[in-house]
């Protein structure tokens, strides 16, 4: 078992490590100058060049490259002593602890990975991320915890009354769900439950979990996390029913499934006792997969219905060209996708010990 979890873990580093070293080169040769960017009208021959100096891209590509990777790495090497080097251990970037030593001046620390700083607001990446990380994961949980019991409800129903109305109605939703875009069903969403319906819903259509009020403070709103909740969830939705829909019918023409109905147990009991929890395997999974997908997936949601998580600051970093704070979000959602896969992996080798021989 300790193989398996470290070749998965081992696996997942792997991965990991590719997408981060296509993020660095398809960010780098996209046009625009950070340290114009950062300047603005101030912008000048000797700034710009200070600027460039501070970022170390008048270094060659591949230097950046070894930086960039030195400053995302959990163990990674310093110069302690040379504060005009790039690989200076700079006690306002880094948060560190220090393991060893290596030679005079450089050493080797365990600190948290270094995201960079925005190009507008100047502000550490990690703590942008830090701050609008809690709100997308509320967004997510809740999305996907709905998409889940409706989808698998809908999905028993589905296949218990196959070829009646009830099987064809629940279809047609899952193939409208899984045809509309995120974006469009979420202006429509926001436009009938936010202003059209508004005197009989109660819901706006922006709004994030907080709202900030000049005598309270900081009030938590939870009733604007439906909307955006319901339109995040859509997709995964169509998607669980007609997995559980596939996966019920396949278990309920299994040979037990025969005895069980030959010993004359009722249909409910089937379903629940017997059926159910086979069936529900392809389902645990295509929902875990698809939690990371939403945390990623949130991005236009978030943009219509105002709510303020990664998503939004990702949406509003792009049309700003502020590329280290998107940078630095598709690295934490390719984490959550690889971190995910590598859990999913280890429950499916405790489960089932047959995983682990393949």
């Amino acid at each position: 078992m300790i193989q398996y979890i470290t070749k998965k873990i081992l696996y997942g580093i792997f991965v990991l490590y590719g997408v981060i070293t296509v993020i660095f080169f398809l960010f780098n040769v996209l046009p625009g100058d950070p340290a114009t960017i950062m300047l603005g009208q101030r912008a000048n021959k000797e700034s710009i060049a200070a600027i460039h100096k501070d970022l170390g891209t008048d270094r060659p590509i591949l230097e950046q490259y070894g930086l960039y990777l030195n400053d995302l790495s959990p163990l990674s090497i310093h110069n302690v002593q040379n504060k005009e080097s790039l690989w200076y251990l700079n006690p306002e970037k880094y948060s560190w602890k220090p393991l060893f030593t290596i030679g005079e001046n450089k050493c080797i620390v365990l600190k948290l990975p270094h995201l960079r700083r925005s190009y507008i607001s100047k502000r550490p990446v990690s703590d942008i991320i830090a701050e609008t990380f809690p709100e997308t994961a509320v967004l997510a949980f809740t999305s996907i915890i709905i998409a889940s019991i409706i989808g698998i409800f809908l999905g028993i129903i589905s296949a218990i009354k196959q070829n009646t109305f009830y099987d064809r109605f629940s279809l047609v939703l899952a193939v409208l769900g899984m045809a509309a875009p995120s974006f469009f069903v979420g202006l429509i969403i926001a436009w009938l439950f936010g202003y059209v319906l508004k005197d009989y819903t109660g819901l706006s259509p922006t709004g994030s979990l907080y709202d900030f009020d000049v005598w309270e403070g900081k009030k938590l709103k939870l009733k604007n996390l439906i909307l955006p909740a319901i339109t995040l969830g859509i997709r995964p939705l169509a998607i669980v029913v007609q997995l559980m829909r596939s996966s019920l019918l396949d278990v309920m023409s299994q040979d037990y499934i025969r005895t069980a109905k030959a010993k004359g147990l009722t249909l409910h009991s089937i379903v629940i006792k017997h059926a159910l929890k086979n069936a529900l395997n392809p389902v645990v999974t295509a929902i875990s997969g698809w939690f990371a997908g939403l945390m990623a997936g949130a991005i236009f949601v978030e943009k219509i219905f105002n709510w303020k998580g990664i998503g939004y600051e990702v949406f509003e970093a792009l049309t700003k060209n502020d590329l280290p704070v998107v940078m630095g979000a598709t690295i934490i959602f390719a984490t959550i996708f690889v971190v995910t896969n590598i859990l999913v992996d280890i429950a499916y080798g405790v489960l089932d010990p047959r995983v682990r021989l393949k």
